[in-house]
């Protein structure tokens, strides 16, 4: 039995026991039995939450991939030279020098072609001989037949294109380096040379084939047998698909063509045109247009056909005369404009004694034409600085600057600060505008009225003028003022051809040559002058070039290059 007493004992150890056990638990959740104390509170960041471990997908390792190797690739040595500079050290292709290790090659003569080169008979340029047919060419190759050159010689290129068309040659005719054309033909009497288009030099004459000519506008590549197709040759071996685009492509840089008709550009450059006197009593008596008719159509081909006209329109002109006895002075009926529309006029060249023979008026008067009319002038103008400006055309890429003046006794050429008409010559202001417009990268094309020689040789003080001009970078220098041709040279790197001859005007018969004309038609490409066309007229009556038949051509040919000291 326990008593009272060992029950309060027993209480009292169990209540002990339960305190420590508290104790205890407490102090293992950090929590003391200790009087409370004040406590400064601050805000505690929240706990972050707990992050659940999550599986992550690992993306496989792909498979290496590589680019397309480029493959090897033989580029045929006979190509255009132009085609291996473009090519040069491409790194997409693969070059090597035996075509045997190649799987690809670019080579001449293939179907599927992704450049066509065009080539130009070609002769030194002091050459009568115009056009030729294909079929002598053939003669002459396989059969050594008669041909108007003793030697042949063009670049490898097209000697095997047309090796493999016509078999190994018979006649003198080999390859030689695109670089040594020139001047092999020049040294050796009676060689002609094939010559890529784009290295053509004013220094060659090109012969047309069959009557088609590459530096002319109507030219059909179609229908022209100087070609070369170059492309793959269709005996490669096997290439995949990538790396024959990768090859491809790389030669896509190859240009299409050497002749692109949208980088040509024609000019016809005229003599003397004066619409008064005879020349004007005909064009009454037989139609306004019909000096026109030989050459009208010419004349309109060209992309810039110039005309120097001496003399003013007036609209108190009086009927003309067929000789005017005592004064030069000249006029022209207004409706005579439409002659300069049938013939394509471009431009106009307003350096001529004429042109201010009816006063400042009538100048005046003849400039509101020309701008009706949407034409471009030059070498004069409303005041001295207009007159002064250069005329500057772009065509075709092609840039081209006219600059004139007249080099006669101030008296002709009325320009000033207050007066309309022609501009005299400052010939030191005319080298700096010159070589102003070359540093603007123009083709300067100078044309002179000058003194009024009767013969082909020109005076000593005409041609240290014309050389003043050329030396400071004209390319062409052209005088406008001869009544009958004079003689042409090739001065450092300009053509000059020191007088045309008349183009509408009535001095038929009066000197011996007087009945004689050149039109010039020079050709640009690209930027670059390739040279001209000497087109050669006659006069049968007192107001209408004709052009001139083959055998009367011949021999103003022969005269022209004789008299310029270019035959040998």
């Amino acid at each position: 039995m326990i008593d009272s007493h060992d029950m309060k004992k027993a209480k009292t150890i169990s209540f002990y026991s339960l305190f420590i056990v508290l104790s205890l638990l407490l102090s293992a959740c950090g929590i003391g039995l200790v009087q409370p104390t004040t406590t400064t509170l601050t805000t505690l960041p929240p706990a972050a939450p707990t992050q659940i471990p999550t599986t992550t997908e690992i993306p496989p390792t792909p498979e290496p991939t590589s680019a397309p190797i480029p493959p090897s690739v033989w580029i045929d040595p006979r190509l255009p030279e132009s085609i291996l500079q473009n090519l040069g050290d491409l790194p997409s292709l693969l070059q090597v020098t035996n075509k045997e290790e190649a799987l690809l090659s670019l080579t001449i003569d293939t179907e599927d072609a992704v450049s066509t080169w065009i080539y130009a008979l070609a002769a030194p340029f002091a050459t009568v001989t115009d056009d030729i047919s294909m079929e002598s060419l053939v003669g002459f190759w396989q059969e050594n037949d008669e041909f108007p050159a003793r030697v042949l010689v063009m670049p490898p290129a097209i000697f095997d294109s047309l090796k493999a068309r016509f078999g190994n040659p018979l006649g003198d005719i080999h390859p030689l380096a695109e670089g040594n054309l020139l001047n092999y033909c020049q040294t050796h009497q009676g060689a002609w040379a094939i010559v890529p288009f784009e290295k053509l030099e004013p220094q060659w004459k090109v012969i047309s084939v069959d009557g088609i000519s590459p530096i002319q506008k109507a030219f059909l590549p179609e229908n022209y047998p100087l070609s070369v197709r170059i492309g793959w040759d269709e005996a490669f071996r096997a290439v995949t698909e990538a790396e024959y685009e990768l090859a491809d492509d790389a030669i896509r840089s190859v240009p299409v063509t050497n002749r692109q008709a949208d980088k040509l550009t024609t000019v016809i450059l005229t003599g003397v045109t004066a619409m008064t006197r005879a020349t004007a009593k005909e064009m009454e008596l037989y139609g306004v247009l019909s000096p026109a008719a030989s050459i009208g159509e010419l004349m309109r081909e060209a992309d810039i056909a110039h005309v120097s006209n001496e003399v003013p329109f007036s609209s108190n002109c009086p009927p003309p005369q067929w000789q005017q006895e005592v004064d030069l002075v000249f006029c022209s009926d207004d409706k005579y404009i439409d002659l300069m529309l049938e013939i394509g006029t471009d431009v106009v060249e307003l350096t001529g004694d004429h042109f201010s023979d009816y006063g400042p008026e009538a100048m005046v008067h003849t400039l509101e034409m020309y701008d009706e009319e949407g034409w471009s002038y030059y070498g004069g103008g409303s005041d001295i600085n207009e007159a002064r400006l250069p005329l500057k055309i772009t065509h075709n890429g092609n840039k081209i600057a006219f600059l004139g003046c007249n080099a006669k006794a101030p008296g002709y050429a009325t320009a000033s600060e207050t007066n309309p008409g022609a501009l005299h010559c400052d010939l030191d202001e005319m080298v700096n505008t010159i070589q102003s417009l070359k540093d603007e990268g123009y083709q300067v094309i100078f044309t002179f009225q000058h003194q009024e020689i009767y013969r082909w040789q020109p005076t000593e003080d005409l041609i240290a003028d014309f050389r003043i001009v050329s030396d400071a970078g004209a390319t062409i220098v052209s005088g406008s003022q001869a009544h009958q041709p004079h003689m042409l040279e090739f001065y450092g790197d300009s053509l000059i051809h020191y007088g045309l001859g008349n183009l509408f005007f009535d001095q038929l018969g009066w000197f011996e040559d007087t009945n004689k004309a050149f039109l010039d038609r020079h050709v640009f490409y690209d930027g670059k002058y390739l040279g001209v066309e000497l087109i050669t007229v006659q006069f049968f009556n007192w107001s209408t070039p004709t052009l001139m038949t083959p055998e009367a051509r011949a021999a103003m040919l022969e005269r022209l290059f004789a008299e310029s000291g270019l035959t040998k």
